[in-house]
C-alpha cells in the first residue's frame, strides 16, 4: 500500500493562517501567554473566534506555532555560509544584517520568543534542542575552523553568537527603549543600517585587528 503524500495547504488557508499568526504575535507580545485570550486574537485579526479555532484548536497550539515559526525563520535566514571560498568577515556581516532584518520585520515574534526563554522555555525547550542546537553546533564548528586556518583571531565561538544575538535582538525586544532615547516614534531603516554598520565593524575588527 503506497504511503499518502500530505497535501500542501491551499493558498487561501496559508493566507488565513498567516493573518491569525500575525495577530497572535501582537497579542502574545503585549500581554504574554497568560494574559492572551483567543477572543483578543480574534479581535486583532478581524475574524471570529470560531474561525481561529478551526485553524488552531487551542491557545496552546497557537502559541506553540508562533514560537516554532519564528525559530524556523531564524534558522533559515541565519545559516552561515560554509563554502571554502566564503570570506569570514563577509559571512559575519551578512549574518548580523540578516538578524537585524528579522528584528525589524518580526519584532513581535522576537518579543514572544524572548518571553518564552525568560520563563525557562517550557514550551520550546525540545524544539530548541532539535532545531536550533544542530545549527548552532554547525556554525560554532565553522568559527573554530576559521581560527585553525588563521582566517580570524582566536575567539570563544559560543559567546560570539550569544553577543550577536543579544546585540541584534535588542532592536526588537527593547525597541521602545531605543525609540525613547533616540526621540522617535518608531525605528526607521536608517536606524537599522546604522546598527548593522556599527555591530559589523565592532565584531569584525575584534576578529581581524590586533588591539592597539
Amino acid at each position: 500500500m503506497s504511503e499518502k503524500i500530505p497535501r500542501k495547504p491551499s493558498a487561501a488557508r496559508q493566507r488565513q493562517e498567516s493573518r491569525i499568526l500575525r495577530a497572535a504575535e501582537q497579542v502574545f507580545a503585549l500581554k504574554g501567554f497568560n494574559g492572551t485570550t483567543m477572543d483578543a486574537v480574534a479581535q486583532v485579526a478581524g475574524i471570529s473566534k470560531q474561525n481561529i479555532i478551526y485553524y488552531f484548536p487551542s491557545k496552546d497550539a497557537l502559541y506553540r506555532r508562533v514560537l516554532e515559526d519564528v525559530l524556523d525563520l531564524w534558522v533559515e535566514k541565519m545559516t552561515f555560509d560554509a563554502s571554502p571560498q566564503a570570506v569570514p568577515t563577509t559571512v559575519i556581516e551578512n549574518y548580523i544584517r540578516g538578524k537585524l532584518e528579522l528584528s525589524r520585520d518580526y519584532p513581535n515574534s522576537s518579543k514572544v520568543f524572548a518571553n518564552e526563554i525568560i520563563n525557562g522555555a517550557p514550551i520550546l525547550k525540545e524544539y530548541l534542542v532539535s532545531h536550533l542546537k544542530p545549527q548552532f553546533e554547525h556554525d560554532t564548528a565553522l568559527i573554530r575552523r576559521w581560527i585553525e586556518e588563521g582566517l580570524i583571531k582566536p575567539v570563544d565561538p559560543e559567546h560570539l553568537f550569544f553577543f550577536i544575538w543579544a546585540s541584534t535582538q535588542t532592536y526588537a525586544d527593547f525597541s521602545s527603549q531605543i525609540q525613547l532615547l533616540l526621540g522617535k516614534e518608531r525605528l526607521e531603516q536608517d536606524d537599522f543600517d546604522r546598527a548593522t554598520q556599527f555591530l559589523t565593524t565592532m565584531v569584525n575588527s575584534s576578529l581581524t585587528s590586533d588591539p592597539a
